[in-house]
């Protein structure tokens, strides 16, 4: 097993990762910004290093800063959880060149993943369903307007190196396709570097459903239980729950076949998530994408599973079997809140210091938290503060033991979207398990 492990993030995903590593006699070491020197996570490991100011290009994202911490404490391992370098196969590539184990997949299998069109085109020729859309990028606004007449309006104009539900814009018709084609381009260029773009079918009701997959030491691939995430603001979650309500066991298993095959088809290792789209009218589903990494609401998966996701990862890096024989079954129902710094109705940032942080308890309930009393949230980071967890025997008692723990949450300082959520789980449509993408738009 790795026995020291530099976790190259920051707030309630770096102080999860120390969690379990303290628990397996790991040695963490934190890496940290100017402006979170003081931050919880940064005073829970066992070492830390500052990298860099604020700005997360010259501290979080600075590839040459990190690996020298990792050598200068003797770090054996780096664990990017999610976000910044995480998805990054050219720091993959530099962690292994340097000695070092990646806690994570392959850097072929994150850049093959990484170019939503190369990744489709994989998924399609492995016998992962995919939604009618283009094969190449899409060059001029005249060729976008004949391959939306093959494949039929709507239709949705997306970057193909674009993630977290940025870079993408819905087009009804021609004129809609040629203005959101140059913005989307322009946005993909600025943002990702490259303004290579695809065209995909739109479904106006659809749910969003993933899939935990573990590529394991020994070269088997398995899928556990699917994630449904379709309360969602500007294409980006907001709650996700295990199992979907929108699944049945014929489903499940076509979905979990479909996820397995995606990960045999770029030999991956370690965790990831394949996300699809789901026709809640037709059953049909559609690949979407392939997260290289941990994700967010990977606690969910964990509570219904009783297994520990960061370490079966740290396990497979260190070339060990799993905890577990076969795949585990799954047992009662879990929902995840992402607690944010943002307002409630138009869920804009509303960073500030902290000055009120309790956190709810009692059974069935975790809280994943980056921040506390005193700490402050600034404007150069993601709004998540933390994330309620709640389990339940069924999804009735998770959803109750939810509403009490929101309402057990008190936050000050920063805005913060538990009313939202208190609002939520009292809403019709969600109690029923019926919803799709827009719920939180008819919501508003």
């Amino acid at each position: 097993m790795i026995d020291s492990l530099l976790i190259a993030n920051r707030g309630e995903i770096a102080r999860r990762i120390i969690r379990t590593a303290k628990r397996l006699g790991i040695r963490t070491v934190a890496v940290h910004s100017e402006a979170d020197e003081g931050m919880p996570f940064v005073l829970e490991a066992d070492e830390a290093v500052c990298v860099g100011p604020a700005n997360p290009a010259e501290s979080y994202r600075n590839a040459e800063a990190i690996l020298a911490a990792a050598k200068n404490t003797g770090a054996q391992a780096i664990h990017p959880g999610y976000g910044f370098l995480s998805e990054n196969a050219d720091f993959a590539r530099m962690v292994e060149a340097n000695g070092l184990i990646w806690v994570g997949p392959g850097a072929d299998a994150i850049a093959a993943m990484g170019d939503k069109i190369k990744a489709r085109n994989l998924m399609a020729a492995a016998g992962v369903p995919v939604a009618p859309g283009t094969q190449d990028p899409v060059g001029s606004a005249d060729e976008a307007v004949a391959a939306a007449a093959t494949i039929g309006y709507p239709v949705m104009v997306k970057a193909a190196a674009g993630g977290g539900g940025m870079g993408m814009a819905v087009a009804g018709d021609e004129a809609a396709l040629r203005t959101e084609l140059a913005k989307v381009r322009a946005f993909a260029e600025r943002m990702f570097g490259s303004g290579d773009v695809l065209l995909e079918r739109y479904f106006p009701r659809v749910r969003h459903v993933e899939v935990q997959i573990l590529g394991l030491a020994d070269g088997r691939v398995i899928a556990l239980s699917e994630r449904e995430c379709s309360v969602q603001r500007r294409n980006q979650k907001l709650v996700e729950e295990a199992p979907s309500p929108a699944v049945d066991p014929e489903l499940r298993e076509r979905l979990l076949a479909a996820a397995v095959k995606a990960g045999e088809a770029v030999g991956y290792r370690n965790a990831g998530t394949v996300e699809c789209l789901l026709d809640p009218a037709t059953g049909d589903f559609f690949f979407l994408e392939m997260n290289t990494r941990l994700q967010v609401e990977h606690p969910i998966t964990e509570l219904i599973h009783g297994i520990d996701l960061v370490e079966e990862q740290l396990r497979i890096a260190s070339g060990e079997a799993p905890t577990f024989t076969g795949v585990p079954e799954t047992s009662g129902h879990a929902i995840e809140l992402r607690i944010n710094a943002e307002d409630p109705k138009r869920f804009l940032p509303g960073p500030g210091k902290v000055t009120t942080w309790v956190e709810p308890d009692g059974e069935g309930v975790r809280v994943d938290s980056g921040y506390a009393e005193g700490t402050t949230v600034g404007m150069s980071y993601d709004s998540l503060m933390a994330k309620l967890i709640v389990v339940g025997a069924d999804r009735d008692e998770a959803v109750a033991r939810a509403r009490s723990a929101v309402a057990g949450f008190a936050i000050a300082g920063p805005k913060n979207n538990l009313p939202f959520f208190a609002e939520l789980l009292d809403n019709a449509e969600f109690l029923s398990g019926d919803y799709d993408t827009a719920i939180v738009a008819r919501m508003r």
